[in-house]
């Protein structure tokens, strides 16, 4: 019984030995091909614009958030005024003070100076008129031998000394102002009037408005942060359209050509697609890590405002399409000894056939020669294939 058993099973493995492999196979099809580019990109705006803090301040108000639409002038973020407000009321309290001067020095000095000098003129002038008349009478008493001529010296001595009062004073009053004091209040008061308006300036720019109209694609500021002269505020752009860098390795560039189509997707929102076409040819080859690419430009409309500019995306190029071809999956085809094609079935075996090939895409190549429709094609398997072998085909 032993002897008869492992004989059965030496038959069993010897028969099973003999018999012809097991080898995947597929039939050649008609369909529409569409041969694709497909690679990463990056979206860009297709307008934008950065606000920009025009002085040093910390952020005191925030009006905006990410994503918000705006419009050219409006205000985003306000920066603290303490310091600037204290310098504009500091130059207004000046400018009032130093108009007040002016005012003064036009209408000839302080008013009681004038007041005390103009009383004392005028009653030197009334003093004098009364020496005059005493001299007059004296003049008249020495003629009639009633007065000596040393009382009309005194007299006449009186009103020179009056009239040197007058002139005295009346030089004072005209010395209450002078030239140089007008032109040094006028100097004070250009110099308080320059920083009004650096004040008012430094005010003004403590708002940062935006550029132009668009959607706020990037912005991350925190009330209180500081900003310096020239930092970047917030970033501005259209994005009812953008604009999609698409990085094309140099070795696919022939396959495309302007106004080709294109699809774009994110990975963040899946099944989601925009749609394009090529308008923008590369300038020049330039380097993305281990790649040598080439920016094809291609705009996209993107209502939802969903694609935002600095995204990476994936898009793909529809190259060309051929209606109703022959095709053949990737899998069947073979390059061997510098020839190009297939395994064909032919009964229970295998013949080799040079294949011409069209367009492909991700799985499918089209046929321009060497095969029909229906014809049976060997995939790739792990065993090793020759012409003319038996094989056992199994049809996926």
């Amino acid at each position: 019984m032993l002897a008869a058993g492992a004989g059965i099973a030496i038959w069993q493995a010897v028969k099973f030995k003999s018999q012809p492999p097991e080898v995947p196979f597929a039939r050649v099809t008609r369909e529409t091909i569409t041969s694709s580019v497909p690679t990463n990109a990056k979206v860009e705006p297709v307008e934008s614009a950065v606000a920009h803090a025009e002085r040093p301040g910390a952020v005191k108000e925030i009006l905006i958030k990410d994503g918000q639409h705006v419009t050219k002038g409006q205000e985003l973020v306000r920066l603290d005024t303490s310091d600037a407000q204290q310098e504009h009321d500091a130059a207004q309290s000046a400018i009032k003070q130093i108009n007040a001067e002016l005012q003064v020095i036009s209408n000839g000095g302080p008013a009681p100076d004038q007041t005390r000098l103009q009383a004392q003129i005028d009653q030197a002038q009334l003093n004098l008129k009364q020496a005059r008349e005493d001299l007059a009478k004296y003049q008249r008493l020495e003629s009639q031998g009633a007065a000596t001529k040393a009382d009309v010296l005194e007299k006449q001595q009186k009103i020179d000394d009056l009239e040197q009062q007058i002139r005295g004073l009346t030089a004072q009053k005209a010395n209450l102002t002078s030239p140089t004091d007008r032109s040094s209040a006028q100097a004070r008061l250009e110099a308080a009037q320059s920083q009004l308006r650096l004040a008012d300036q430094k005010i003004a720019q403590s708002v940062v408005r935006a550029p132009i109209d668009g959607e706020v694609y990037q912005f991350d500021l925190k009330q209180g942060a500081f900003l310096n002269a020239g930092d970047p505020v917030a970033s501005i752009g259209r994005l009812d359209q953008v604009k999609v860098k698409v990085y094309v390795d140099e070795r696919d560039l022939g396959r495309v050509k302007m106004g080709m189509p294109v699809s774009i997707t994110w990975d963040a929102l899946p099944g989601r697609e925009w749609k394009g076409v090529v308008n923008k040819w590369p300038e020049q080859i330039v380097p993305l890590g281990s790649r040598q690419v080439g920016e094809v430009g291609v705009l996209i409309d993107n209502p939802g405002r969903e694609l935002l500019p600095g995204t990476n995306v994936n898009a793909e190029i529809r190259a060309e399409t051929a209606e109703n071809a022959l095709t053949v999956p990737k899998e069947a085809l073979r390059n061997e000894n510098g020839r190009e094609g297939v395994y064909l079935l032919e009964g229970d075996r295998i013949r080799w056939r040079d294949v011409k090939l069209g367009i492909d895409n991700t799985t499918h190549d089209q046929v321009l020669q060497g095969l029909m429709e229906g014809d049976a094609v060997a995939l790739i398997t792990d065993r090793t294939l020759k012409d003319g072998m038996q094989v056992m085909p199994v049809f996926r």
